[in-house]
This record gives C-alpha cells, structure tokens and sequence, in this order.
C-alpha cells in the first residue's frame, strides 16, 4: 500500500513539476521574453538545487519522509500560485526560483523512501517501477499543460497544475500514518560532512558516473532539436525522434529487473553505458530521418536502465543511517550538470560543430561504463578499492 501511495505522489508531483516549466516558457514568451530570458528562467529552477540537494537528504534522514515530501507539495502549490494572481515575468522567476528550492526536498525524500520501502532483491524492480512513472509524467505534464493553454490560456493552466500538489498535500495532512517513518539508525559520533561521502570510494564511483550519464542525457536533450533543425528536419520529425528515445527509455525499464537477475546491477549498468555510448557516435554520421530514429531509439535503450541503477546504488552504497544524504548528493551532481552542460555544449558546437561534440558525450558516457565493468569485475570481493 506505502509503496503504491508513494508511486500516486510522484505521479502528481512530477507531472505538474514538468508541466509547470512548459507553460513557463510557454507564458514568457506570450508576455514578450526573449530566448535568453527564458534560458536563464529555466536555470533557476536548477540554482537553489545545486545547494541544497545534500541537505534534502539530511532532512529526510533525520526527519523521516513526509515532512520533506510536505514542504516539497507545499512549495509547488504556492509556485504555481504566484503566476495566477500576479500574473508578469517577476512572479514567474519567483514561481522557478520557490519550485525548484521545495521540489528538491520532495524528490530527494521520495527517491530515498522506495529505497527504504523495499527489501535488497525488490529494490531494482521498484526503482523501475519508479522510473516508468517518472517516464510517464514527462507524456502527461506536457500534453495536459499544452490542451489546457489552447483551451483554458495560461493563467488558468497554473490553477490546473495547482490542483495536482494541493491534492498532494491533502492526503499526506489527512492521513499523516501513510507515509512510514524512516528506518532508525545509530547516529556516528561527531558531526556529519558530505565530503566524508566523497570518501566512500564505492560511492565516490557511483556519484562519477552519475555525472558522465547525466552530460549525456542533457547532450541529447538540449542538442537534438538543435541538429535536427541543422539537417533540415522539421519540428514534428525532430518531436518523433525525440519521443523514440523517450520510448525505448520506457520500454528497457520494464525489463530491467530481469537483466539484474540474470547479472548484477553493475555489469547491466556498464553495458548500458557503452550501447549509450556507441549511439551517441553515431547520431552526427546519420544525417537522415529514419536512421536518426533508430539510432535515437537504440540510445534510448542504452541510457533507460542507467537512472533507475544509479539510484539503486547510491543507496546501496550509501553508510547505514546516510541514504538520503547519498541521494540527496546524487540530485546535486545531477542539479550541477542540468545547470552548466547545455552552454557548455552548446559554445563546443558553434565552436567546433557537431562531431566532436558528440564524440566527447560518447567519451563520458564510455568512462562511466569503465567504471561500472571495474566494480563489476570485483564484485564478488567487494567494491572497497580506490579511485
């Protein structure tokens, strides 16, 4: 029952998380935004994230979850909000700026409570149930936001989008014993750092792949509408192929518990790194439609299981009594590289064109697999050795 309430929460939180920075975009260019405004308010919603990931997940350790997923409910409802009742450009900074700050503390809590929510052999199948979930919400947000801007307009689409974390927060006041506690453990002595994480070299690794994943999804994301257009694709083949990438994403997570039984979490999330990894070379050499389907499809294939096993060993790997810190330390590598890659891959490009661009998203993602087969190849000694 916990386990199924956690995955209706996610649903609503995430879906109305992703519909809210579509119909910000979508209200600031109506009130007359430029592109690099709107640049700049996406950013925002990843600022305040990068900082304050590490302490989510202190919260939840100490807290337990729901207060966390509270705030985060909280916070999106007063974001969403703010644009309907002072309708401008200030309210919608403000509405990114409170979105992003509360939405950390509820995803870092959720994520560390399925953790905790599931015994060692469900825990990969119940992070893909998770990940299916989160893939869903990227369909529902969106195309609910869009439907309700032409019919409704925007003002009247937050109103909607309030009602998803309003429910949210009803359900976890209402019903305050639905949400388990979190598991009790001996507290170290002294004063608890994140760097003493960072020390951790099993989890050391894991964050560092994290981040190479990561570089590569948001290569995919931020500069695929940008070279498609480049080769002359139109905005619907450019929507399809991207939808490709997100199928097969959806699709390998529904076998992705049967791949770790079979091998083990390390050697499923290396392969996946270098089929990711293969694709990405690919994309710049195959300048027409159908190929840059497949192959988008096939990189889809590859990155789908990697999130999901991130999130797996992060809190395997995590000291007892210190998951939701590891977690909460995975969303800021995560926060960081949503917040830097994009310019930074988007100068390489004018600078040096789409070739090496790709080649070097290729490159990270074939160093973390490396990782990954190094910890697989030692598993049965334990992942202890250094890096």
């Amino acid at each position: 029952m916990a386990f199924w309430l956690t995955m209706l929460v996610a649903m609503l939180m995430h879906s109305c998380y992703k519909g809210s920075k579509v119909l910000a975009s979508l209200f600031a260019i109506d009130l007359g935004a430029s592109a690099a405004t709107i640049g700049v308010l996406y950013a925002v919603y990843s600022l305040f994230a990068v900082v304050l990931s590490f302490y989510a997940g202190k919260a939840s350790d100490r807290y337990g979850f729901r207060l966390p997923i509270l705030i985060g409910a909280s916070g999106m409802l007063v974001s969403l909000l703010l644009p309907y009742f002072l309708p401008g450009l200030p309210a919608l900074f403000a509405s990114a700026a409170v979105a992003g700050t509360c939405y950390i503390f509820y995803v870092v809590s959720i994520q560390h409570l399925i953790g905790a929510l599931s015994a060692a052999p469900e825990r990969t199948r119940n992070y893909g149930v998770f990940s299916i979930c989160i893939g869903l919400t990227a369909l529902v947000g969106p195309t609910v936001t869009g439907f309700s801007i032409d019919g409704l307009g925007h003002r009247e689409t937050y109103l909607l989008l309030a009602a998803f974390p309003a429910l949210t927060v009803v359900v976890l006041v209402a019903y305050p014993g639905l949400m388990p506690r979190a598991p009790a453990h001996d507290k170290p002595a002294g004063e608890r750092h994140f760097l003493d994480l960072f020390r951790n070299a099993p989890l050391r690794r894991v964050l560092l792949t994290t981040a190479f994943l990561e570089a590569g999804n948001e290569l995919f994301n931020f500069l695929m509408p940008i070279y498609g257009n480049s080769i002359g694709l139109s905005a619907s083949q450019i929507g399809i192929v991207m939808g490709s990438f997100a199928l097969a994403v959806m699709g390998v997570r529904t076998v992705m518990p049967a791949l770790v039984r079979r091998s083990s979490e390390e050697r499923v999330f290396s392969g996946s790194l270098f089929v990711a990894a293969a694709a990405c070379v690919a994309i710049p050499l195959v300048p027409g439609f159908a190929p840059l389907l497949a192959v988008a499809f096939v990189l889809g294939l590859g990155a789908g299981c990697c999130a999901p096993l991130s999130m797996v060993l992060s809190y395997n790997r995590a000291p007892a009594g210190r998951a939701g810190e590891a977690i909460g330390l995975r969303q800021t590598v995560n926060k960081t590289i949503e917040s830097t890659v994009p310019a930074l891959f988007g100068a390489l490009s004018i600078a040096l064109g789409f070739v090496p661009v790709y080649c070097l998203g290729a490159l990270l993602l074939a160093s973390g697999g490396w990782l990954m087969h190094r910890d697989a190849g030692h598993r049965g000694e334990g992942v202890s050795r250094d890096l």
